[in-house]
């Protein structure tokens, strides 16, 4: 009831760029065209583990924006534009494996949110981008459904301020899925979906326990990319590289 009420409100009184704060503006003709003409690149995570993760932004300024007020603020019309965003990194995901059609359809598996962020923000913003991001793959005319399978078995403390080290343990063995949901997850390649990748430890988790049930994932894509400082663990030349570096 929440979310309608947000859609009607947003319809009739346009709120002020949700990028840039231009008064009335909703999305200004410079921030769509950031969100338009995104395009999507490896991102190398910090975490080892996560299969083959592409994105479309960086997360900063008005991309960074934008992403606030669609999970956070409840500018639930922002689905639709971010979904289109998506759409690109999951495309990139698909071209880079190899997929074609034959295949079976895009099967996209968003990250799960904590239930208690859920019922506090009123929505779900990555299982509301990724259907947006469907639709739109769909009407490219490549074959795509959003598959919310994994589920968290428990809960964990908050990431913010973790180190990757520390984000992935406090993840391990945190998400599942459920027991029958191989059959699904045989229907087409898996493409894990989440609005934003700080170090990869929540793809890497999700991935885990997808191919444990039986899914075939291709890769992750997510909306933006974080730049953070956290250090990655030493490459074998001994020198440490940071999350967020294209390649």
């Amino acid at each position: 009831m929440r979310g309608w009420w947000r859609e009607l409100v947003d319809l009739v009184l346009p709120a002020d760029c949700a990028g840039c704060g231009l008064p009335r503006a909703g999305l200004c003709a410079r921030c769509r065209g950031l969100l338009d003409g995104a395009e999507a690149r490896r991102v190398r995570p910090a975490v080892a583990g996560p299969p083959v993760v592409y994105a479309s932004l960086t997360y900063a300024d008005e991309a960074r924006a934008v992403l606030l007020a669609h999970k956070e603020r409840g500018a639930l019309w922002l689905a639709a534009p971010l979904g289109s965003v998506l759409a690109g990194a999951v495309r990139a995901v698909a071209d880079a494996a190899g997929t074609v059609a034959d295949d079976g359809p895009l099967l996209l598996v968003p990250v799960p949110s904590a239930r208690r962020a859920v019922a506090a923000r009123g929505h779900d913003p990555v299982r509301r981008t990724a259907l947006a991001a469907a639709g739109e793959l769909r009407r490219a005319g490549r074959p795509a459904r959003v598959l919310p399978v994994v589920r968290q078995r428990r809960s964990v403390a908050d990431q913010a301020g973790l180190t990757a080290t520390r984000r992935s343990a406090n993840l391990a063995g945190a998400l599942g899925v459920p027991a029958g949901a191989g059959r699904l997850l045989a229907e087409g390649p898996v493409v894990v979906v989440d609005d934003l990748v700080t170090t990869g430890a929540s793809l890497a988790e999700a991935a885990r326990a997808l191919t444990g049930a039986g899914g075939r994932v291709v890769g992750a894509a997510v909306v933006a990319v974080a730049e953070t400082d956290l250090p990655r663990p030493a490459a074998p030349g001994g020198l440490g590289d940071w999350r967020g570096t294209t390649v």
